[in-house]
């Protein structure tokens, strides 16, 4: 459950500077005989979980602080979200902020499937006009978009068409950070297309994940939209875990599969994790720390794991013969003996993209639903898997 494995890495070659329609230097000729508005301050958008990003309400326009951008960041990026009829009467300095954006976002482009569902959560989708690997998405909403050419294809993500990108005139790119040395998301930024770093990838729970949705939710003034479907989500995760708190019997459980020599799975303190835990299950290596995923021998896993109750995610594996070919020794495990492995990797769209990898960061009440159906199976009766299924 490799949280970056479905991200893409764009690798764009932008050598044309334009100035967007809203740039400040055009604007500020417009505005010279506009008085500043004062920045003050009057609220702040509530966060329950997320620590990544901050909004912060002034009287004339938000500011969008991402603190969290990727791992161990040590850069903060500020942008001003100015409501686009307030744009002609204010001057601000676009020199304090990364970028200046006009609210609502009319044409946006995204680099990862995991921004997809906000945008339909927030009923603006008609908004994306470009992808990276539209293959990749799932969603039947966008991909009607898709295939009636409102979302243009933009190549591979380690190289976008920037033809293309330049063509469409996004008012900005939603993106992500690695670890802050992508030349390429430079560039871009030298075309005068602002650029947002997404972190929600980088955030230690699946609801703080999932409030992301509220970054969205600036862009197009939906402010009171993204907290009620925020809340929702909230609510339901934490009726799902209410209920699964109530049972005694905890299955022992077993995550990941080798890459190569090594075991991949998720630490004890990770988001995964948290799943299992609010899942009420008892997870082997729930008492392991560190971030990201544990890397360990076969040898390791097995002692530990051979007769685990299931195994859940063995990596990208579709089927029971697909684990036994890579490698027979898997065979071994009580929970493939058992057939009690469960997979998401054969839940996908209709170009192959995979629904837990799009659906799975803004949904976390159905990842959760999902764990408890496969762990306590008579807790959620009438409930049908949404990611995961039994391997045959």
């Amino acid at each position: 459950m490799n949280s970056i494995s479905h991200m893409h890495f764009p690798r764009i070659f932008i050598l044309l500077v334009f100035i967007l329609s809203f740039s400040c230097k055009e604007h500020n000729t417009k505005a010279q005989q506009e008085l500043p508005i004062p920045n003050v301050e009057v609220e702040n958008v509530s966060l329950d979980y997320a620590e990544g990003f901050s909004i912060t309400v002034n009287e004339s326009f938000k500011v969008l602080t991402i603190n969290n951008a990727w791992p161990d960041s040590d850069k903060t990026f500020t942008y001003a979200l100015v409501d686009r009829d307030m744009l002609p009467k204010i001057t601000i300095n676009k020199d304090e902020f990364d970028g200046i954006i006009a609210t609502p976002v009319q044409k946006i482009v995204v680099t990862s499937t995991t921004h997809i569902p906000a945008l339909e959560l927030l009923e603006v989708e008609q908004s994306l006009i470009g992808f990276p690997g539209t293959d990749y998405i799932s969603s039947e909403k966008t991909r009607v978009q898709i295939d009636n050419g409102s979302v243009r294809e933009l190549g591979k993500i380690e190289g976008i068409n920037t033809e293309v990108l330049l063509e469409l005139q996004p008012e900005l790119i939603v993106t992500f950070g690695v670890d802050g040395t992508n030349k390429s998301l430079a560039t871009i930024e030298t075309s005068g297309i602002p650029i947002l770093y997404n972190g929600d990838w980088v955030e230690k729970s699946p609801l703080a994940k999932a409030e992301w949705i509220k970054f969205f939710g600036a862009l197009y003034n939906k402010q009171q939209q993204a907290d009620a479907i925020f809340n929702e989500i909230k609510t339901n995760y934490e009726d799902a875990k209410n209920l699964a708190s109530k049972v005694d019997q905890k299955p022992t459980v077993l995550c990941g599969a080798m890459y190569k020599d090594i075991w991949y799975l998720p630490s004890g303190t990770s988001p995964e994790a948290q799943f299992l835990k609010d899942a009420n299950v008892n997870y082997l290596w729930s008492e392991t720390t560190g971030k990201g995923s544990l890397a360990l021998s076969f040898e390791a896993v097995f002692e530990k794991g051979k007769n685990a109750d299931l195994w859940l995610s063995p990596s990208y594996y579709t089927s029971l013969d697909a684990i036994k070919k890579a490698n027979s020794h898997y065979t071994q495990f009580e929970a493939f003996k058992n057939k009690q492995v469960y997979s998401f990797a054969n839940t996908t769209g209709a170009t192959g993209g995979v629904l837990y990898y799009e659906l799975g960061t803004a949904r976390p009440d159905l990842v959760l639903k999902d764990m408890i159906k496969i762990c306590h199976p008579e807790l959620l009766g009438d409930y049908n898997l949404t990611f995961f299924e039994n391997m045959e």
